[in-house]
């Protein structure tokens, strides 16, 4: 291979997010590779190959709204922006695996899209419900990231950006739709086989919401609606009371999520029925009766108690196991007939059996929570309300991720609905009472509240973030003694903020005026942003080539006098190393480790023909 060839292999660094529809279409192509002609989709062969599956007729059920080609246009438009490092907001930035991350969260959405696709164990969100009043993302389908920095003043704006949706608009629901679809979209891009997601919802919006769902997520992967009773005391307003919240659930593979399902704990009312009057020396059981509805001939058997009274199965019914079974729990003494002997047979079951409960549809505020308590929790956080009229208890959230993750997994929760962040006290909390090592990644537009102390609602996620970590950190009576765990309590998290790019992107001028093309061509010579800052470019790349926000980079000062910075993501084991200086010098291979697999980032103006042959012969090089 020639020189000029080896420089050809040169790549330069992603300037958007990963890329919605090429995913998309790679994964078609590996299912059914047979369906591409000269590197394009064939739908009619596509549509031959899914058989009686594909159905394109005219009276087929669909579900669309206007303005729905521009929500999966805007879905399919990588992101531009990046994720800045705020140390100074954060507590333990260089260690924590906890994530506050203040932006629109369909642009963070695509940028996490590559570094989380498919990592996602438990995603919560509490979107706006459409009441008319709340406000709803004002999705600019041109240029998203420009209408974020205008709305956060990064950027000159013109009118107001912050609007509510009111019901007399012509595209009340429409609009609704519009901005949940490419964020729900991109959700399920990022669960776990194994993964869950639970959204909150009113009765404005939750028939719209199970479509939407259903389409996004497969009707089949529908696990439950959930109703929450969010108030305990009686109004006497409007027709019929306003008590309740719907939370809805949908799995990312329901098939596979039902082989490791979640139970919740035994508490003291249903541990209540398990008692002993025989004093059995196994503790503590309850009778299950032994019948199933039904007609069944080979469960249809007589049972002969041992005083000798004989039972049949009760009308429409029948016994709920096989002759041979009963008799083996018979003879372990598994059946009760009653204090007198004499009843219909009931199964044993001992407490010490009982895994847990399988969560209900119906959550009273009794076990859940309610907004009251939710207002004070907030209120002894702060010491006042904080602009939240109606927030998620705590306890509320600690059932959620009871039902979706595992303690001593490791696994990630998800909220890009963050408001003041009840997801991440709930998260720690739990970690806390029980050793848990569960981390969480939560996304909040800061939205203006009208406080000069907590200005937006992300700093008041933030803030209450801190404020639990710093009494958790006191709570030296409860805090378990974690020897001989693998690692240490996550009481920290690391604050991120989107913004604008630091590598530019090359924008097609519509005026073809020569001077300025040739000025902007200049600027080009080398794309990163007056001001850069080095912690900011590494970031920005390595959201690129898809590294977590879990990322670690050190520096390193070489004896030929470049500067390297090693990057690495501990989640995944990728690596790179990374060079900003203004040269690469000649000999940065004699006293940098370099290999054919190893991915060497830098400057493109940094290289000469010499240097750029040279790396390419030794490694993967990408440049800036």
């Amino acid at each position: 291979m020639s020189e000029q060839q080896r420089t050809a292999k040169r790549e330069r660094v992603a300037v958007t997010s990963g890329d919605v529809l090429e995913g998309q279409v790679t994964r078609l192509r590996e299912l059914f590779p047979e369906v591409f002609v000269e590197g394009k989709i064939d739908f009619e062969k596509l549509k031959v190959t899914l058989g009686a599956a594909a159905d394109s007729g005219p009276g087929r059920f669909h579900f669309s709204w206007a303005g729905k080609d521009d929500a999966v246009s805007l879905l399919q438009t990588p992101s531009a922006g990046t994720l800045v490092p705020c140390p100074e907001e954060s507590i333990n930035f260089e260690t924590t695996a906890n994530v506050f991350i203040d932006g629109d969260n369909l642009e963070v959405l695509k940028l996490l899209f590559k570094p989380y696709f498919g990592r996602v164990k438990l995603i919560y969100i509490d979107p706006p419900y459409n009441t008319g009043q709340d406000f709803v993302y004002p999705d600019n389908y041109a240029d998203p990231l420009k209408t974020y920095l205008q709305i956060t003043g990064q950027a000159d704006a013109e009118g107001n950006l912050l609007t509510s949706n009111p019901e007399t608009s012509g595209r009340y629901h429409s609009t609704w739709l519009s901005m949940m679809y490419p964020r729900l979209f991109l959700a399920r891009q990022l669960l776990r086989e194994d993964g869950l997601i639970s959204v909150s919802i009113d009765d404005h919006e939750i028939h719209h919401l199970r479509i939407l769902m259903n389409e996004i997520f497969g009707e089949e992967n529908f696990i439950a609606t959930c109703v929450w009773q969010k108030r305990y005391s009686r109004e006497n307003r409007g027709i019929i009371g306003d008590v309740h919240d719907y939370i809805v659930f949908y799995a990312r593979d329901i098939e596979v999520l039902a082989k490791v399902r979640n139970l919740l704990p035994m508490d003291e009312e249903n541990e209540a029925v398990y008692k002993n009057p025989n004093n059995d020396p196994k503790g503590r059981w309850r009778g299950i009766p032994m019948t199933a509805q039904g007609f069944r001939p080979n469960q249809m058997y007589k049972i002969v108690t041992p005083t000798g009274v004989e039972h049949d199965p009760p009308a429409g019914r029948c016994w709920s196991m096989l002759e041979p079974e009963f008799m083996k729990l018979k003879e372990a003494g598994r059946i009760w007939f009653g204090a007198d002997g004499n009843g219909q047979p009931n199964v044993i079951r001992y407490l010490s059996e009982v895994e847990g409960l399988v969560p209900w549809t119906w959550w009273p505020h009794e076990e859940a929570g309610h907004t009251d308590e939710a207002k004070k929790e907030i209120y002894g956080l702060f010491g006042k309300e904080e602009a939240f009229d109606t927030p998620k208890p705590v306890r509320l959230m600690k059932r959620i991720i009871e039902i979706g993750t595992k303690n001593d997994q490791n696994e990630l929760v998800l909220d890009f609905f963050a408001g003041s962040s009840t997801l991440a006290q709930a998260v720690l909390e739990l970690n806390h009472e029980n050793g848990g090592d569960r981390k969480f990644i939560l996304v909040q537009l800061p939205e203006p509240t009208g406080s000069k102390e907590l200005a937006t609602i992300a700093e008041i996620g933030k803030q209450r973030i801190r404020t639990v970590i710093r009494n958790l950190n006191e709570d030296s009576s409860s805090k378990l003694d974690l020897a001989g765990k693998k690692q240490t309590e996550d009481l920290g998290f690391k604050a991120f903020k989107l913004a604008s790019p630091n590598i530019l992107q090359w924008n097609q001028d519509e005026e073809r005026d020569p001077e300025a093309y040739g000025q902007k061509l200049a600027l080009f010579n080398d794309p990163l942003v007056a001001g850069w800052k080095p912690e900011n470019v590494i970031w920005e790349v390595a959201l690129r080539e898809g590294f977590s926000l879990n990322t670690r980079f050190t520096a390193r000062d070489l004896a030929n006098g470049n500067k390297i910075y090693d990057v690495t993501d501990p989640d995944t084991g990728q690596r790179f190393m990374i060079c900003l200086d203004d040269k690469i010098l000649a000999d940065l291979s004699k006293h940098c480790e370099l290999s054919l697999e190893a991915l060497f980032v830098c400057r493109d103006i940094a290289l000469d023909d010499s240097a750029a042959a040279n790396l390419a012969l030794q490694c993967r090089l990408k440049t800036i």
